[in-house]
Protein backbone atom coordinates (compact mmCIF):
# COMPACT_ATOMS: atom_id res chain seq x y z
CA UNK A 1 0.00 0.00 0.00
CA UNK A 2 2.72 2.09 0.87
CA UNK A 3 4.88 1.52 -2.44
CA UNK A 4 1.68 2.02 -4.37
CA UNK A 5 0.86 5.13 -2.61
CA UNK A 6 4.35 6.59 -2.99
CA UNK A 7 4.18 5.85 -7.04
CA UNK A 8 0.82 7.46 -6.97
CA UNK A 9 2.78 10.28 -5.47
CA UNK A 10 5.55 10.13 -8.22
CA UNK A 11 3.47 10.25 -10.93
CA UNK A 12 1.36 12.84 -9.57
CA UNK A 13 4.87 14.78 -9.06
CA UNK A 14 6.11 14.50 -12.73
CA UNK A 15 2.52 14.93 -14.14
CA UNK A 16 2.79 18.09 -12.08
CA UNK A 17 6.52 19.10 -13.13
CA UNK A 18 5.35 18.56 -16.73
CA UNK A 19 2.25 21.19 -17.15
CA UNK A 20 4.01 23.81 -14.92
CA UNK A 21 7.06 23.42 -17.36
CA UNK A 22 4.61 23.59 -20.63
CA UNK A 23 3.25 26.28 -18.83
CA UNK A 24 6.38 28.06 -18.26
CA UNK A 25 7.11 27.30 -22.00
CA UNK A 26 3.90 29.10 -23.24
CA UNK A 27 4.24 31.79 -21.00
CA UNK A 28 7.56 32.70 -22.07
CA UNK A 29 6.19 31.65 -26.14
CA UNK A 30 3.65 34.61 -25.38
CA UNK A 31 6.54 36.84 -24.05
CA UNK A 32 8.36 36.41 -27.18
CA UNK A 33 5.62 36.75 -29.23
CA UNK A 34 4.07 39.91 -27.27
CA UNK A 35 7.50 41.24 -28.01
CA UNK A 36 7.73 40.65 -31.89
CA UNK A 37 4.29 42.11 -32.05
CA UNK A 38 5.46 45.03 -29.79
CA UNK A 39 8.77 45.59 -31.82
CA UNK A 40 7.20 44.88 -35.37
CA UNK A 41 9.96 42.58 -35.91
CA UNK A 42 9.04 39.06 -36.91
CA UNK A 43 9.99 35.93 -35.11
CA UNK A 44 11.27 32.24 -37.07
CA UNK A 45 8.58 30.01 -36.49
CA UNK A 46 11.40 27.53 -35.35
CA UNK A 47 11.92 29.88 -32.64
CA UNK A 48 8.41 29.40 -31.64
CA UNK A 49 8.16 26.23 -32.27
CA UNK A 50 11.36 24.89 -30.34
CA UNK A 51 10.12 26.97 -26.76
CA UNK A 52 6.69 25.85 -27.21
CA UNK A 53 5.56 22.86 -29.45
CA UNK A 54 4.20 22.43 -32.70
CA UNK A 55 1.01 24.60 -32.29
CA UNK A 56 2.56 27.51 -31.93
CA UNK A 57 3.56 27.22 -35.59
CA UNK A 58 0.35 28.61 -37.67
CA UNK A 59 0.20 31.47 -34.83
CA UNK A 60 3.90 32.36 -35.28
CA UNK A 61 3.58 32.15 -39.24
CA UNK A 62 0.19 34.16 -39.34
CA UNK A 63 1.84 36.39 -36.93
CA UNK A 64 4.93 36.40 -38.80
CA UNK A 65 2.62 37.34 -41.95
CA UNK A 66 0.96 40.20 -40.59
CA UNK A 67 3.82 41.85 -39.22
CA UNK A 68 6.09 41.65 -42.27
CA UNK A 69 2.76 42.90 -44.35
CA UNK A 70 2.31 46.05 -41.70
CA UNK A 71 6.42 46.67 -41.97
CA UNK A 72 5.93 46.88 -46.20
CA UNK A 73 2.70 49.44 -45.58
CA UNK A 74 4.63 51.32 -43.14
CA UNK A 75 7.50 51.39 -45.55
CA UNK A 76 5.39 52.43 -48.35
CA UNK A 77 3.50 54.99 -46.57
CA UNK A 78 7.21 56.64 -45.64
CA UNK A 79 8.06 56.51 -49.10
CA UNK A 80 4.90 58.04 -50.40
CA UNK A 81 5.22 60.51 -47.59
CA UNK A 82 8.63 61.31 -49.06
CA UNK A 83 8.12 61.62 -52.65
CA UNK A 84 4.76 63.47 -51.96
CA UNK A 85 7.35 66.20 -49.43
CA UNK A 86 9.97 66.40 -52.65
CA UNK A 87 7.46 67.27 -54.97
CA UNK A 88 5.64 69.60 -52.82
CA UNK A 89 9.08 70.99 -51.62
CA UNK A 90 9.41 72.55 -55.08
CA UNK A 91 6.16 74.34 -55.11
CA UNK A 92 6.29 78.04 -54.67
CA UNK A 93 2.73 78.15 -53.03
CA UNK A 94 2.94 76.51 -49.77
CA UNK A 95 1.36 73.50 -48.94
CA UNK A 96 -0.43 72.01 -45.38
CA UNK A 97 -1.51 68.87 -45.13
CA UNK A 98 -3.40 67.47 -41.74
CA UNK A 99 -5.12 64.75 -40.20
CA UNK A 100 -8.78 64.68 -38.77
CA UNK A 101 -7.34 65.97 -35.50
CA UNK A 102 -5.76 68.82 -36.83
CA UNK A 103 -2.08 67.19 -36.50
CA UNK A 104 0.45 68.56 -39.62
CA UNK A 105 1.43 65.49 -41.54
CA UNK A 106 3.59 67.13 -44.02
CA UNK A 107 4.70 71.45 -44.57
CA UNK A 108 6.84 72.50 -47.37
CA UNK A 109 9.66 75.06 -47.01
CA UNK A 110 7.10 77.73 -49.19
CA UNK A 111 5.08 77.48 -46.02
CA UNK A 112 8.20 79.05 -43.26
CA UNK A 113 8.84 81.52 -46.24
CA UNK A 114 5.14 83.34 -45.37
CA UNK A 115 5.29 81.96 -41.97
CA UNK A 116 8.98 81.76 -40.48
CA UNK A 117 7.93 80.71 -37.16
CA UNK A 118 6.51 77.56 -38.41
CA UNK A 119 10.13 75.30 -38.50
CA UNK A 120 9.49 71.72 -37.73
CA UNK A 121 5.90 72.03 -37.10
CA UNK A 122 5.20 68.41 -38.49
CA UNK A 123 3.58 66.52 -35.43
CA UNK A 124 2.09 69.40 -34.00
CA UNK A 125 -1.65 70.25 -33.56
CA UNK A 126 -2.52 73.39 -36.12
CA UNK A 127 -4.01 75.33 -33.56
CA UNK A 128 -0.90 76.02 -31.19
CA UNK A 129 1.33 76.84 -34.77
CA UNK A 130 -1.64 78.83 -36.93
CA UNK A 131 -3.32 80.84 -33.85
CA UNK A 132 -6.05 82.51 -36.55
CA UNK A 133 -9.23 81.86 -35.62
CA UNK A 134 -10.23 82.96 -39.45
CA UNK A 135 -8.32 80.09 -40.94
CA UNK A 136 -9.28 77.65 -38.64
CA UNK A 137 -12.81 78.22 -38.95
CA UNK A 138 -12.00 78.07 -42.97
CA UNK A 139 -10.39 74.26 -42.03
CA UNK A 140 -13.50 73.55 -40.38
CA UNK A 141 -15.81 74.42 -43.39
CA UNK A 142 -13.79 72.67 -45.78
CA UNK A 143 -14.22 69.51 -43.87
CA UNK A 144 -17.87 69.67 -43.68
CA UNK A 145 -17.82 70.78 -47.74
CA UNK A 146 -19.17 74.13 -47.09
CA UNK A 147 -16.09 76.38 -47.24
CA UNK A 148 -15.83 78.79 -50.72
CA UNK A 149 -13.06 78.10 -53.19
CA UNK A 150 -10.56 80.24 -52.08
CA UNK A 151 -10.67 82.66 -49.72
CA UNK A 152 -8.17 85.35 -48.74
CA UNK A 153 -6.63 85.98 -45.06
CA UNK A 154 -4.84 88.58 -43.13
CA UNK A 155 -1.86 87.37 -40.84
CA UNK A 156 -0.74 89.81 -38.09
CA UNK A 157 -0.72 93.68 -38.32
CA UNK A 158 1.26 96.46 -39.05
CA UNK A 159 4.16 96.67 -41.26
CA UNK A 160 4.27 91.76 -40.78
CA UNK A 161 1.23 91.64 -42.44
CA UNK A 162 0.78 88.98 -44.82
CA UNK A 163 -1.97 88.26 -47.14
CA UNK A 164 -2.41 84.92 -48.22
CA UNK A 165 -5.31 83.12 -50.76
CA UNK A 166 -5.69 79.87 -49.40
CA UNK A 167 -7.30 76.54 -51.09
CA UNK A 168 -8.63 73.51 -49.37
CA UNK A 169 -10.16 70.19 -49.69
CA UNK A 170 -10.15 67.20 -48.51
CA UNK A 171 -8.40 63.50 -48.98
CA UNK A 172 -8.22 59.95 -48.04
CA UNK A 173 -6.03 59.88 -45.03
CA UNK A 174 -2.00 59.53 -44.93
CA UNK A 175 -2.01 58.14 -41.89
CA UNK A 176 -3.36 55.25 -39.64
CA UNK A 177 -6.30 57.12 -38.88
CA UNK A 178 -9.40 56.35 -40.51
CA UNK A 179 -10.94 60.12 -40.94
CA UNK A 180 -10.22 62.08 -44.00
CA UNK A 181 -7.09 64.43 -43.79
CA UNK A 182 -7.19 67.95 -45.58
CA UNK A 183 -4.55 69.53 -48.05
CA UNK A 184 -4.30 73.37 -48.14
CA UNK A 185 -2.46 75.46 -50.57
CA UNK A 186 -1.53 79.06 -49.30
CA UNK A 187 -0.55 81.48 -52.07
CA UNK A 188 1.23 84.46 -50.81
CA UNK A 189 -0.19 87.61 -52.29
CA UNK A 190 0.91 90.67 -49.88
CA UNK A 191 3.01 91.63 -52.33
CA UNK A 192 0.31 92.01 -54.63
CA UNK A 193 -1.73 93.99 -51.73
CA UNK A 194 1.14 96.18 -51.21
CA UNK A 195 0.86 97.25 -55.18
CA UNK A 196 -2.60 97.89 -54.84
CA UNK A 197 -2.74 100.13 -52.03
CA UNK A 198 0.90 101.77 -53.44
CA UNK A 199 -1.67 101.85 -56.63
CA UNK A 200 -5.00 102.88 -55.32
CA UNK A 201 -2.97 105.77 -53.34
CA UNK A 202 -1.04 106.91 -56.35
CA UNK A 203 -4.22 107.30 -57.96
CA UNK A 204 -5.96 109.22 -55.40
CA UNK A 205 -2.90 111.80 -55.44
CA UNK A 206 -2.24 112.02 -59.24
CA UNK A 207 -6.28 113.12 -59.23
CA UNK A 208 -5.64 115.51 -56.10
CA UNK A 209 -2.81 117.46 -57.98
CA UNK A 210 -4.16 117.52 -61.29
CA UNK A 211 -7.22 118.72 -59.78
CA UNK A 212 -6.13 121.99 -58.31
CA UNK A 213 -4.37 123.62 -61.05
CA UNK A 214 -7.72 122.18 -63.15
CA UNK A 215 -9.91 124.03 -60.97
CA UNK A 216 -8.10 126.90 -61.03
CA UNK A 217 -7.09 127.20 -65.09
CA UNK A 218 -11.19 126.41 -65.70
CA UNK A 219 -11.98 129.13 -63.23
CA UNK A 220 -10.17 131.53 -64.81
CA UNK A 221 -11.01 130.37 -68.27
CA UNK A 222 -14.59 130.97 -67.52
CA UNK A 223 -14.39 134.07 -66.11
CA UNK A 224 -12.14 135.04 -69.58
CA UNK A 225 -15.21 133.83 -71.40
CA UNK A 226 -18.23 135.60 -70.14
CA UNK A 227 -16.32 139.32 -69.01
CA UNK A 228 -13.41 139.67 -71.53
CA UNK A 229 -15.36 142.32 -73.69
CA UNK A 230 -16.12 144.42 -70.16
CA UNK A 231 -13.19 143.54 -68.18
CA UNK A 232 -10.24 146.13 -67.89
CA UNK A 233 -6.80 145.16 -69.51
CA UNK A 234 -5.14 145.13 -66.57
CA UNK A 235 -7.30 142.68 -65.06
CA UNK A 236 -7.17 140.27 -68.46
CA UNK A 237 -3.47 140.32 -68.69
CA UNK A 238 -2.92 139.24 -64.72
CA UNK A 239 -6.04 136.41 -65.19
CA UNK A 240 -3.81 134.96 -68.25
CA UNK A 241 -0.48 134.76 -66.49
CA UNK A 242 -2.42 133.07 -63.36
CA UNK A 243 -3.64 130.47 -66.55
CA UNK A 244 -0.01 130.18 -67.87
CA UNK A 245 1.28 129.60 -64.60
CA UNK A 246 -0.83 127.18 -63.55
CA UNK A 247 -0.56 125.44 -67.18
CA UNK A 248 3.43 125.42 -66.22
CA UNK A 249 2.96 123.51 -63.28
CA UNK A 250 0.27 121.19 -64.93
CA UNK A 251 2.79 120.19 -67.30
CA UNK A 252 5.78 119.85 -64.96
CA UNK A 253 3.44 117.05 -63.36
CA UNK A 254 2.47 115.25 -66.46
CA UNK A 255 6.15 115.46 -67.84
CA UNK A 256 7.80 114.01 -64.48
CA UNK A 257 4.57 111.27 -64.34
CA UNK A 258 5.60 110.30 -67.97
CA UNK A 259 9.26 110.21 -66.97
CA UNK A 260 9.07 107.96 -63.86
CA UNK A 261 6.33 105.82 -66.30
CA UNK A 262 9.86 105.52 -68.33
CA UNK A 263 12.28 104.52 -65.71
CA UNK A 264 9.94 102.04 -64.33
CA UNK A 265 9.52 100.29 -67.31
CA UNK A 266 11.09 97.21 -68.74
CA UNK A 267 13.82 99.08 -71.00
CA UNK A 268 14.25 102.82 -69.22
CA UNK A 269 16.46 103.45 -72.35
CA UNK A 270 19.73 104.35 -70.10
CA UNK A 271 22.15 105.43 -72.74
CA UNK A 272 25.30 104.60 -70.76
CA UNK A 273 29.06 106.37 -71.47
CA UNK A 274 32.06 106.51 -69.08
CA UNK A 275 32.38 109.62 -68.14
CA UNK A 276 33.83 111.56 -65.75
CA UNK A 277 31.54 113.01 -62.36
CA UNK A 278 34.30 116.10 -61.75
CA UNK A 279 33.27 117.15 -65.19
CA UNK A 280 29.47 116.41 -64.54
CA UNK A 281 29.47 118.34 -61.16
CA UNK A 282 31.55 121.18 -62.84
CA UNK A 283 29.67 122.13 -65.21
CA UNK A 284 26.45 121.59 -63.27
CA UNK A 285 27.75 124.01 -60.50
CA UNK A 286 28.81 126.94 -63.26
CA UNK A 287 25.41 126.29 -64.71
CA UNK A 288 23.51 126.94 -61.72
CA UNK A 289 26.21 130.12 -60.44
CA UNK A 290 24.15 132.25 -63.42
CA UNK A 291 21.03 131.26 -63.03
CA UNK A 292 19.17 134.39 -61.38
CA UNK A 293 17.34 132.08 -58.75
CA UNK A 294 20.86 131.07 -57.42
CA UNK A 295 23.18 134.20 -57.68
CA UNK A 296 22.62 134.73 -53.88
CA UNK A 297 23.46 131.32 -53.07
CA UNK A 298 26.96 130.63 -52.52
CA UNK A 299 28.33 127.67 -54.53
CA UNK A 300 31.57 125.02 -53.26
CA UNK A 301 32.74 122.18 -54.86
CA UNK A 302 35.00 119.76 -53.43
CA UNK A 303 36.40 117.22 -55.96
CA UNK A 304 38.29 114.33 -55.04
CA UNK A 305 40.91 114.31 -58.27
CA UNK A 306 41.90 110.17 -57.74
CA UNK A 307 38.14 109.90 -59.56
CA UNK A 308 37.82 106.94 -62.27
CA UNK A 309 35.29 107.89 -64.99
CA UNK A 310 31.58 105.75 -64.07
CA UNK A 311 29.39 104.61 -66.70
CA UNK A 312 26.55 106.12 -66.56
CA UNK A 313 23.58 108.16 -68.44
CA UNK A 314 24.86 111.69 -68.47
CA UNK A 315 21.33 113.17 -68.81
CA UNK A 316 19.59 111.36 -66.50
CA UNK A 317 22.53 111.82 -63.90
CA UNK A 318 22.10 115.41 -64.61
CA UNK A 319 18.39 115.57 -64.05
CA UNK A 320 19.24 114.05 -60.17
CA UNK A 321 21.77 116.53 -59.46
CA UNK A 322 19.70 119.38 -60.87
CA UNK A 323 16.83 118.26 -58.73
CA UNK A 324 18.82 118.09 -55.99
CA UNK A 325 20.10 121.30 -56.09
CA UNK A 326 16.79 123.24 -56.90
CA UNK A 327 15.16 121.34 -53.70
CA UNK A 328 17.70 123.47 -52.17
CA UNK A 329 17.46 126.16 -53.85
CA UNK A 330 13.78 126.16 -53.23
CA UNK A 331 13.46 125.63 -49.84
CA UNK A 332 17.42 127.95 -48.39
CA UNK A 333 17.53 131.26 -47.89
CA UNK A 334 19.84 134.08 -50.22
CA UNK A 335 23.32 133.04 -48.82
CA UNK A 336 22.90 129.85 -48.11
CA UNK A 337 25.96 127.20 -49.18
CA UNK A 338 25.46 124.70 -51.54
CA UNK A 339 28.60 122.04 -51.32
CA UNK A 340 28.82 119.53 -54.53
CA UNK A 341 31.73 116.85 -53.25
CA UNK A 342 33.02 113.86 -54.72
CA UNK A 343 34.98 111.05 -52.89
CA UNK A 344 36.94 107.84 -54.19
CA UNK A 345 35.39 104.85 -52.03
CA UNK A 346 38.51 102.46 -53.69
CA UNK A 347 38.14 99.72 -50.99
CA UNK A 348 34.72 99.20 -51.40
CA UNK A 349 34.80 100.03 -55.49
CA UNK A 350 32.71 103.27 -55.88
CA UNK A 351 32.14 106.76 -55.99
CA UNK A 352 30.28 108.71 -52.96
CA UNK A 353 28.62 112.24 -54.43
CA UNK A 354 27.22 114.54 -51.67
CA UNK A 355 24.86 117.71 -51.91
CA UNK A 356 24.49 119.40 -48.72
CA UNK A 357 23.44 122.94 -47.78
CA UNK A 358 23.51 124.75 -44.53
CA UNK A 359 19.91 125.71 -44.43
CA UNK A 360 16.96 125.27 -42.40
CA UNK A 361 17.18 121.19 -42.22
CA UNK A 362 13.94 119.02 -42.57
CA UNK A 363 12.40 117.69 -39.23
CA UNK A 364 13.26 114.15 -38.53
CA UNK A 365 9.71 112.93 -38.97
CA UNK A 366 9.68 113.54 -42.70
CA UNK A 367 13.22 112.14 -43.30
CA UNK A 368 11.39 108.06 -43.78
CA UNK A 369 9.52 109.78 -46.53
CA UNK A 370 11.04 112.01 -48.84
CA UNK A 371 11.52 109.84 -51.51
CA UNK A 372 7.60 108.93 -51.45
CA UNK A 373 5.81 109.77 -54.23
CA UNK A 374 3.73 113.66 -53.91
CA UNK A 375 5.41 113.51 -50.54
CA UNK A 376 6.08 117.45 -49.58
CA UNK A 377 7.85 118.68 -46.26
CA UNK A 378 6.63 122.10 -46.71
CA UNK A 379 3.43 121.36 -48.96
CA UNK A 380 2.38 125.19 -49.23
CA UNK A 381 5.41 126.62 -49.98
CA UNK A 382 6.12 123.56 -52.81
CA UNK A 383 3.18 123.89 -54.84
CA UNK A 384 3.76 127.71 -54.65
CA UNK A 385 7.32 127.20 -55.82
CA UNK A 386 5.52 125.12 -58.92
CA UNK A 387 6.82 121.47 -56.81
CA UNK A 388 5.06 118.41 -57.82
CA UNK A 389 5.96 116.25 -55.00
CA UNK A 390 7.54 113.49 -57.95
CA UNK A 391 11.13 114.64 -57.93
CA UNK A 392 12.94 112.83 -55.20
CA UNK A 393 11.19 110.05 -55.82
CA UNK A 394 12.59 110.35 -59.76
CA UNK A 395 15.85 110.75 -58.06
CA UNK A 396 15.77 107.52 -55.85
CA UNK A 397 14.91 105.23 -59.27
CA UNK A 398 17.76 106.92 -61.52
CA UNK A 399 20.02 106.20 -58.94
CA UNK A 400 18.71 102.15 -58.48
CA UNK A 401 18.86 101.81 -61.99
CA UNK A 402 22.79 102.63 -61.85
CA UNK A 403 23.23 100.25 -58.94
CA UNK A 404 23.51 103.11 -56.58
CA UNK A 405 21.82 104.22 -53.61
CA UNK A 406 20.71 107.74 -52.19
CA UNK A 407 20.66 108.70 -48.37
CA UNK A 408 19.40 111.68 -46.68
CA UNK A 409 20.74 113.20 -43.33
CA UNK A 410 19.67 116.92 -41.92
CA UNK A 411 19.58 118.47 -38.81
CA UNK A 412 17.07 121.63 -38.10
CA UNK A 413 18.80 125.25 -38.16
CA UNK A 414 22.49 122.74 -39.40
CA UNK A 415 21.28 121.99 -42.77
CA UNK A 416 20.55 118.35 -45.24
CA UNK A 417 23.21 116.23 -46.83
CA UNK A 418 21.88 113.78 -49.19
CA UNK A 419 24.03 111.15 -50.13
CA UNK A 420 24.85 108.71 -53.38
CA UNK A 421 26.91 105.93 -53.93
CA UNK A 422 27.48 104.82 -57.51
CA UNK A 423 29.48 101.67 -57.93
CA UNK A 424 32.26 101.42 -60.03
CA UNK A 425 32.41 98.62 -62.86
CA UNK A 426 33.86 97.09 -65.96
CA UNK A 427 32.35 99.22 -68.74
CA UNK A 428 31.99 96.03 -71.29
CA UNK A 429 29.68 94.58 -68.87
CA UNK A 430 27.06 97.58 -69.83
CA UNK A 431 26.88 97.76 -73.31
Amino acid sequence: MTILLALLLLITWVALGLVVSKLVEQRRAMRELHQAISTRQPMTTAELRGGAGEEWEPLGRATDALLIELNSLKQQRTSQLAQLEATLGSLQEAVLIVDENNTIILANKSLQGIFPETKEIVGRRLERVLQHAEFLRYVDEVRRAKAEPRRELEFGAGPTTRWVEVTGTTIPPLNAQNGRSAIFVLHDITRQKQLERVRKDFVANVSHELRTPLSVIKGYIETLVEGHEDMPLGDRGKFLRIVERHTERLNSLLEDLLTLSRLESVNPGLRREAISVNGLLTNIMEDYRGRPAARAHNFVGQFDEAMPPLWLDPFRMTQVFENLLDNALKYTQPGTRLTLCSRWQEAEGEVEVTVADNGPGIPAEDLPHLFERFYRVDKGRSRETGGTGLGLSIVKHIVQLHGGRIAVASTLGEGTVFTLRLPVRDPALKK
